[in-house]
């Protein structure tokens, strides 16, 4: 050995030096115990976390320090000490001075003398106190975040900087019935609707690329097999080098609210629809009218035409019943139905909006003919009004038939009038109905037949 390797091989007495230093200056307990467990040294740490002097506790057994209920604990230690084995570092509990707890990480180690024998153990014991209290405010923090993620009604999930999704909280696995496993990474795109997953795809790969927060809206899959809409945002989250490290993202369910704008959409529509059909409608009720007792019938036929939008108002414009219909349109003559006036058949059919704004004003113009001219304008005489739907699969029907009896001798009309187009040619143009007026002197009679087709509420 030349003599530079041998002035770096520390002499036996410096060699003590260092180490006597290192362990009267470790954070950590260095306690050395022989083989039944009596304590040989007990540095400064050992002092500091158990509060026992060395004076007090060398010569006694290491089991002033330890709970009554970790004695087999000890028992192990010495056990595994005496086979020559290492006892690596686990979390315990040992006691001060006081009796009370502090909680440790302990390694032990066996001493071997010079000729190969196991004489004792060498334990440190670290004082994990604060580690503890950080670990658990950590759980406390993450408990909480769980309970937030989880009590929110968003589907919520977090991905890493690439975008690869790493967590979901409970309520995605509770709606899409998928796991940890299968949506993992990019597995999500499996309960997405395979008309919009690509663009999807693109949209959100963009995102991932930039740092740009995402927003984004589409179907998702249930565990029962329906989709449904949501709006998904996806926000970056920055370390302090301003690079992404994680992005947090939500999806809110939207169904509903699509469902009601289109609801909404539709309605103004219709409201815009029926508006001009309205104007249309009373133009043709002026131009009409005009010259012949003008205001009472202008009015009587307005009045009308409001009867049936109540009705189609209070079912959001989903139709009305054919029953509701004709007695809204009876209502000049309410005291007379089901003594004079009768109406029977099936009356619970259901009438699209179009079909229950002509089908009514023909009623009222009925009505209006019947106490004037016909039936009701004496004392005795009668209306029934029928109602049939004939379900026939190719040539469906839906049949009304206004009966007169008793009234005044009845002769057809020298010419026609605006009551004459509300009860044939409106109806004809309107719902493709075939209408037939009879005036045998007995009474007159109207018979309607339109198609099913034309006529049935869709709802």
């Amino acid at each position: 050995m030349s003599d530079e390797a041998d002035s770096r091989i520390l002499k036996p007495s410096l060699l003590g030096a260092y180490l006597s230093a290192i362990v009267a200056h470790s954070f950590d307990a260095i306690v050395s115990k022989d083989l039944s467990g009596t304590i040989q040294s007990w540095n400064p740490a050992a002092e500091r976390i158990f509060g026992w002097s060395a004076p007090e506790v060398i010569g006694r057994s290491i089991r002033i320090i330890i709970p009554d209920d970790r004695t087999a604990e000890e028992e192990s230690i010495l056990e595994r000490v005496r086979a020559g084995e290492v006892v690596a570092q686990f979390e315990t509990v040992r006691l001060r001075k006081t009796g009370s707890p502090v909680p440790v990480a302990i390694s032990v180690f066996p001493v071997i003398d010079a000729a190969g024998k196991v004489v004792g153990a060498s334990k440190i014991a670290h004082d994990i106190t604060h580690m503890l209290e950080v670990r658990s405010r950590l759980r406390e923090s993450d408990d909480q975040f769980r309970l937030l993620a989880n009590s929110i009604p968003q589907l919520a999930w977090m991905a890493d900087s690439e975008g690869s999704i790493f967590w979901y909280n409970d309520r995605w696995f509770e709606y899409t019935g998928t796991t940890l496993d299968e949506m993992r990474g990019w597995g999500w795109t499996r309960v997405h609707h395979p008309d919009h997953v690509e663009r999807v795809v693109t949209r959100i790969r963009h995102s991932w690329e930039t740092g740009e927060e995402w927003e984004d809206t589409f179907p998702l899959r249930s565990r029962d097999g329906e989709y449904r809409w949501f709006l998904s945002r996806a926000m970056p989250l920055r370390g302090p080098d301003g690079r992404v490290s994680r992005w947090f993202g939500t999806n809110t369910d939207i169904t509903e609210q699509r469902r009601n704008q289109q609801q909404i959409e539709f309605l103004m529509a219709e409201v815009n629809h029926r508006a001009k059909n309205m104007i249309a409608v009373v133009q043709a009720l002026v131009s009409r009218t005009a010259g012949r007792d003008y205001g009472e019938s202008l009015a009587a036929r307005l009045q009308a035409v409001s009867r049936n939008q109540d009705l189609l108002i209070r079912r959001n414009w989903g139709g009305a019943s054919l029953g509701e219909l004709i007695v809204s349109q009876l209502a000049v003559v309410s005291d007379l139905v089901g003594s004079r006036v009768h109406v029977d058949g099936q009356l619970d059919f259901m009438l699209s909006p179009s079909a229950a704004e002509s089908i009514g004003l023909a009623i009222h113009e009925l009505t209006t003919n019947a106490t004037k001219y016909g039936a009701l304008s004496n004392a005795t005489g009668e209306v029934r009004i029928t109602c049939a739907v004939d379900e026939d699969a190719e040539h469906g029907k839906l049949r009304i038939v206004w009966q007169e009896a008793g009234g005044p001798p009845v002769a057809a009309p020298a010419r026609s009038g605006f009551g004459s187009v509300m009860i044939d040619r409106s109806p004809k143009m309107a719902m493709h109905a075939d209408i037939e007026l009879g005036f045998p002197p007995e009474g007159f009679v109207w018979r309607f037949a339109a198609p099913l087709a034309v006529v049935r509420s869709a709802g």
